[in-house]
């Protein structure tokens, strides 16, 4: 049974229900907006699907984080669109829109993977994103995109959690309390270097988890002692 075991470090059987609540309201939301802006064309668009698995189910990711869906997916509706209407041969269309996609979004600082789904679309959608033209960015995906997040938001407030992310405030006891640690941000630094690669936290997040981890191993050996 250890197969089916979360993945993700933190994960609860009730966080994934409540993920899954969260998401089916997010879903419901931007496809019930598509009685504002009547169209031939569906509202809601597919990656929007996997937006909704970062926004609700790991809203502390770095590409969860607001600016990261809604710019990531805007940007990268913008950059199909432009090599969809520049590339004739639809292979390396689709190529160059995902790839130009990920510059475009790692330079705006807005990284988010169904970014890459948006501009696959914008290239291989056909009629349905033709119907939209030059406004496919923001009708359908940008206000799928602000209803993510907007619903994010909420959801989260009322679950008791901050989004966009921020870092906890400390906690008190049972956590041991945090003492100046032995290692310092550039030895973070030099360790990541090290392992050579990219890992799907925020820096601030980083650096609490491991003072955390000195914090309760300076305690337990002072128990055994």
């Amino acid at each position: 049974m250890k197969i089916f075991k979360p993945i993700l470090a933190g994960a609860t059987a009730s966080e994934r229900l409540m993920a899954c609540a969260g998401a089916f309201a997010a879903i419901a939301l931007a496809a019930v907006t598509g009685t504002v802006l009547p169209s031939q064309s569906p509202l809601v668009v597919a990656p929007i699907g996997a937006s909704a698995v970062l926004v609700f189910a790991v809203p502390t990711s770095p590409l969860a984080q607001p600016w990261s869906v809604v710019g990531g997916n805007v940007i990268s509706a913008t950059v199909g669109l432009l090599v969809a209407w520049t590339v004739p041969d639809t292979t390396l269309a689709a190529a160059l829109a995902v790839s130009l996609a990920i510059g475009a979004m790692s330079l705006a600082r807005c990284l988010h993977p169904p970014g890459g789904a948006v501009a696959l679309t914008a290239v291989l959608g056909g009629p349905a994103v033709g119907a939209w033209g030059a406004l496919f960015p923001l009708v359908p995906v940008g206000v799928d995109s602000l209803a993510m997040v907007g619903l994010g938001m909420a959801f989260h407030s009322l679950m008791g959690r901050s989004y966009p992310h921020r870092l906890p405030p400390l906690k008190a006891a049972p956590v041991a309390p945090l003492l100046p640690a032995n290692f310092s941000a550039a030895d973070i630094d030099d360790a990541l270097e090290q392992m050579g690669e990219t890992f799907d936290i925020a820096r601030d997040d980083l650096d609490r988890l491991l003072a955390y981890a000195e914090a309760n191993a300076a305690r337990r050996q002072a128990q055994a002692s």
